[in-house]
């Protein structure tokens, strides 16, 4: 694995539309439905892009990570794989309470082993004149890139928002995302795509209709 530095985080560039952190982590698959979904982390460097772009590592945080996986790819692609692998499990939670129905234990246990995982890694540290939650210093295991995200799920999971929570009404697209439109009425993962190209669809379907009615 060849050396790889801060500056090569910034492609590929995310989209961070969904307004909570574990969401954005559930869009990294893009046409999930459709026949072939595009990954957007297809390498342990991707995973730390996601996370530096989100401000969940910083520089020397995200660097260090970087520099573990090249001395250890191995560790690195394992990392990958069980990132992805709980992204899907996130996914199919939030899915499920979107749809009105329980997640399925074998996900919601999945969540947890992580879950669990990450929080030995957990401290409450000062923050401007108070205190927040925050991470062990120097962590530079390659699962650290995970440890923020299955925290804000089950902070997400157990909060009051999570009625909010909804799916993108694009029949093409299932991205996830926190409705916190003042009358909760948000409908689109993103107006100016998914809004916008059914905008454009409605206005062809009532040209149509109105040049077969003439």
């Amino acid at each position: 694995m060849s050396e790889m530095s801060i500056e090569s985080l910034r492609t590929p560039e995310f989209d961070l539309d969904a307004n909570h952190l574990c969401l954005d982590f559930a869009n990294t698959l893009d046409n999930r439905f459709q026949a072939v979904p595009i990954e957007l982390l297809n390498s342990y460097r991707d995973l730390v892009a996601w996370n530096w772009q989100e401000g969940t590592l910083t520089d020397e945080e995200a660097q260090r990570l970087l520099d573990t996986a090249r001395r250890n790819p191995e560790e690195a692609v394992r990392a990958l794989h069980e990132a992805i692998e709980v992204r899907e499990a996130i996914f199919r939670i939030f899915q499920a309470v979107v749809e009105g129905r329980p997640p399925e234990s074998a996900d919601l246990l999945l969540l947890n082993a992580a879950l669990s995982r990450a929080m030995v890694h957990a401290c409450v540290a000062p923050r401007d004149n108070a205190f927040a939650w925050g991470w062990v210093p120097g962590g530079d295991a390659p699962d650290r890139a995970l440890w923020p995200v299955v925290r804000a799920a089950a902070d997400l999971l157990t909060s009051p928002e999570l009625h909010c929570v909804r799916m993108c009404a694009a029949d093409d697209c299932a991205w996830l995302f926190l409705d916190t439109s003042k009358n909760h009425s948000r409908r689109w993962c993103n107006m100016k795509t998914c809004g916008n190209r059914a905008k454009v669809r409605r206005h062809y379907a009532q040209q149509k209709k109105y040049t077969h009615a003439s």
